[in-house]
């Protein structure tokens, strides 16, 4: 039973950043058309937070199979 929802947590984990990572990408893009002329501090933001969120899924993953 604990494999079952271990394999859930790390769907759910895996899903949640993916989903995260597309509004950023998405949102950058629309920001950069808006204003190009900020393309860098836009592009140096957005590369920060797919980071940490990258960071947060791999330690959910990491705990969910530590448990598990």
């Amino acid at each position: 039973m604990t494999g079952t929802l271990a394999a859930l947590g790390a769907g759910l984990a895996v899903i949640g950043a993916g989903i995260g990572l597309g509004q950023i990408g998405g949102k950058s893009v629309e920001a950069i058309a808006r204003q190009p002329e900020a393309s860098g501090d836009i592009r140096g933001a957005m590369i920060i937070m797919a980071a940490l969120i990258e960071g947060a899924a791999l330690i959910a993953i990491v705990f969910i199979f530590f448990v598990g």
